[in-house]
């Protein structure tokens, strides 16, 4: 059985990934994942007796721990996804991320170049690297224009530069090395099993348990949406059909506003969970001090990824955010909301 690794298989996206390639394809999957804050092991509970899934608690900085894997399961291909993610904590605390996105970028690289090499002629052309990035690495946009693979890298919070270096790495192992690399870059993620520090978790769960619905600014800042099962259903595509070296923006075409986001998780809320009150969850929404550099708009132009690799987003914002919210209504309890 050919098996393939995702790092971070216990995050947001890493842990949809893994559900998508164990139900689609007959790939065993090893799931390596330091277990931070953002790493959820009961998000991967109904795999336990599944024996095409192997999790391991390890590092990405941890070469002996990676080299170990690589040796044991000889993959076809490694999905890189482990990353420090939320913009806010990278303000707060810039050191985790540069150690995990970009030198835990630089020693994964190592090491799997080192087993690259080592592979005979059909599975070494087979071998894929796919990089997990953020369209955060292009900056911020005005009221027009898109985001394409051509873009200027313009990175403006600590967390958009280390991705950025780590997409520069990536680049660099392909075309000095020969490593067989692709890149995505996506725009904002939502649904299910999403850390509660996002967005639009993070409003859900303040609705639900009474609390200020905190939104920075004017709420006038815009961001593309992208339903997660979409995503990873791209990732699987330009994994298998990518040429090597390139890079594809997978973006949602939901252009939403971070007031429009809010009003439609209230309206929904209003309706699948009414407040006691019957008053709407928008009366609970408080305008609070902007983000240090907040980027004002990203969007995404994905026609190069719908016309050579045939993938296109198959959620609407209404359809997506109606499956979330009524995830995070069956799952979340206000007791334990912070």
């Amino acid at each position: 059985m050919n098996a393939i690794i995702v790092t971070g298989g216990c995050g947001f996206i890493g842990s949809a990934l893994i559900y998508y390639l164990l139900e689609k394809t007959d790939l065993l999957v090893v799931n390596i994942d330091k277990l931070t804050y953002a790493g959820n092991l009961t998000s991967m509970d109904r795999l336990s007796n599944d024996r095409r899934y192997v999790f391991k608690k390890i590092d990405i900085n941890n070469r002996e721990g990676v080299r170990s894997v690589l040796n044991e399961f000889k993959p076809v291909g490694v999905f890189h996804l482990a990353a420090e993610s939320h913009v806010d904590r990278s303000i707060n605390g810039p050191g985790e991320f540069i150690e995990t996105n970009i030198l835990g970028t630089y020693n994964l690289l190592e090491v799997i170049r080192e087993y690259w090499v080592s592979l005979e002629n059909r599975p070494k052309n087979m071998f894929r690297f796919h990089h997990v990035s953020t369209d955060e690495v292009y900056g911020s946009l005005g009221e027009t224009g898109f985001f394409s693979e051509k873009s200027q890298y313009k990175p403006n919070s600590p967390y958009a530069a280390s991705k950025a270096s780590a997409d520069h790495l990536v680049r660099a192992w392909h075309n000095t090395y020969g490593l067989p690399v692709v890149t995505t870059n996506c725009s904002n993620n939502y649904g299910p099993r999403q850390n509660t520090e996002k967005l639009i978790p993070l409003m859900i769960n303040k609705a639900i348990g009474g609390g200020d619905l905190p939104i920075y600014g004017n709420g006038k800042n815009v961001r593309d949406w992208l339903y997660v099962d979409d995503h990873v259903e791209a990732l699987h595509c330009v994994f298998k059909n990518g040429q090597a070296g390139e890079v594809f923006n997978i973006g949602g075409n939901h252009e939403m506003t971070n007031l429009q986001v809010v009003k439609v998780i209230c309206e929904l809320l209003d309706n699948m969970k009414p407040r006691s009150d019957r008053k709407s969850y928008i009366n609970q929404l408080k305008y609070v001090a902007d983000r240090p550099g907040h980027d004002f708009r990203y969007a995404i132009d994905s026609r190069k990824v719908q016309t050579e690799i045939g993938w296109k987003p198959s959620h609407t914002f209404s359809s997506g955010m109606k499956k979330t919210v009524e995830w995070y209504i069956r799952n979340l309890k206000a007791s334990k909301l912070p």
